[in-house]
């Protein structure tokens, strides 16, 4: 290696070594990270129905078992099971055969009563004229009035038998005793039915209206009770003779997969005192259920509404915005200097997917809807303002229906096609220009 090329690296090496010494004389400073941004919103201001909130069960407003009352081979059946019948349809016969001959013989043991009824007052007139002419005995006269009196009775009890054949001969034809869904037949024509017991043939269940049966503990009823006591007071009732539903208390229901209460019904009933057992008492709603097939069936679970009262300028705020830890429920508010502020707050009620704040938030706070993981008490974050009202249950849908509507338009619109006076080349030649 020359003296040249020697001299020449031992420069590169000065320099670099100064370089990092002149770098190690310089300080470190702490750069503070932006503050975290957050997403806030005023409380919707609405007015609130307050309402209580029960669970019941759908109960049918009549239903009735279809059973043979006479006994008899089941001949023919009139219906197919699960269809609507009305009133007085004819759903099975009996074998009528025995039960027209009683009649029959009814009838005979009637004309044979009638005749010697008829003998008798002809004998009893002829021994009463032989008696006052003294040429008849006035025993004669006692035994053909006692022939007589017998003869009447022997007709009556005639009479009550034809009654009762009649009876037994209508029985053989089974009619439905209300309008409403028919089940599946319980026995096969060709049975015997109604030997030893009045046998189940069918049952028909009445679905319009429909009831829905919820207890209520003893603070929830003195509620209602006020609101029924100024039901009766405004409308004039008469609580000894008119009904509860002509108080007209309006109650509202929701199935498992529905969301809110969409069936309005009225409080039509009530049980006259508490259950000792469990401090509560057993109410009905009654619903309207006049379609086919029908929107409630009995036996469903029910969710049940009762509005009490109407809360005007309530606060209503997202679930998305509501904590909990052992001091109970929370929101975080972000105040004018941007800084995070607990609020311990007060539940109520559900509306259209928002949470009613009965105590704990007012009016103008900004409350932490989005990031909230991200926001801390004490910590000043970077707010981001937004609208309450878009995290309704009514403005979700709202938006996911046009979504779904555009989707659709789109999907609608015709594929584009070559021009015609375009045409792709055969294979294996050029195209012309």
């Amino acid at each position: 290696m020359s003296i040249l090329q020697k001299r020449l690296d031992l420069r590169v090496s000065a320099f670099a070594l100064a370089l990092i010494l002149t770098g190690c004389e310089q300080a470190n400073t702490y750069v503070a990270p932006p503050p975290p941004k957050v997403t806030i919103a005023q409380p919707l201001i609405k007015e609130v129905t307050e309402a209580l909130e029960f669970t019941g069960t759908t109960v049918a407003s009549a239903q009735v078992e279809v059973r043979a009352r006479v006994p008899g081979v089941l001949q023919s059946m009139h219906f197919q099971p699960g269809i609507n019948v009305n009133e007085g349809d004819l759903l099975f016969v009996i074998d009528p055969q025995e039960y027209e001959a009683d009649l029959q013989a009814a009838e005979a043991e009637l004309a044979s009563a009638q005749a010697d009824f008829e003998r008798a007052a002809t004998e009893y007139q002829r021994a009463q004229k032989l008696f006052k002419k003294k040429a008849g005995s006035e025993m004669e006269v006692v035994k053909w009035r006692g022939e007589q009196a017998l003869a009447r009775a022997a007709i009556q009890g005639a009479n009550a038998k034809i009654e009762r054949a009649k009876l037994n001969l209508g029985y053989t034809q089974i009619k439905a005793p209300l309008k409403g869904r028919i089940g599946r037949n319980r026995v096969d024509i060709g049975n015997l039915v109604g030997e030893g017991e009045a046998t189940v043939l069918t049952d028909i269940t009445h679905y319009d209206p429909m009831y829905a049966y919820f207890n209520l503990n003893e603070l929830d009823l003195l509620r209602v009770m006020t609101i029924y006591r100024a039901q009766v007071k405004e409308k004039e009732l008469d609580p000894t003779q008119d009904t509860d539903a002509k108080a007209d208390i309006k109650v509202y229901l929701g199935l498992a997969d529905e969301e809110g209460f969409p069936h309005a019904g009225v409080l039509d009933f009530a049980e006259s005192a508490l259950d000792p057992n469990t401090g509560t008492i057993q109410l009905r709603g009654s619903f309207d259920n006049a379609k086919f097939p029908p929107v409630l069936y009995p036996g469903l679970f029910a969710r049940i509404r009762l509005p009490i009262a109407k809360r005007p300028d309530m606060p209503l705020v997202s679930e998305r915005a509501i904590g909990s830890d052992q001091s109970g429920r929370y929101v975080l508010v972000v105040n004018q200097d941007n800084t995070v502020e607990k609020r311990n707050i007060k539940q109520g009620q559900i509306v259209d997917g928002m949470r009613v704040i009965e105590e704990g938030v007012r009016r103008d706070d900004w409350v932490v809807v989005g990031g909230i993981q991200r926001a801390r008490t004490g910590m000043t974050v970077a707010p981001e303002k937004t609208n309450m009202d878009s995290f309704t249950t009514s403005t979700q849908l709202a938006g996911a229906e046009k979504t779904q509507a555009e989707v659709a338009a789109g999907s609608d619109k015709p594929v584009g096609k070559p021009s015609d006076d375009t045409e792709s080349a055969p294979s294996g030649q050029a195209e012309k220009p």
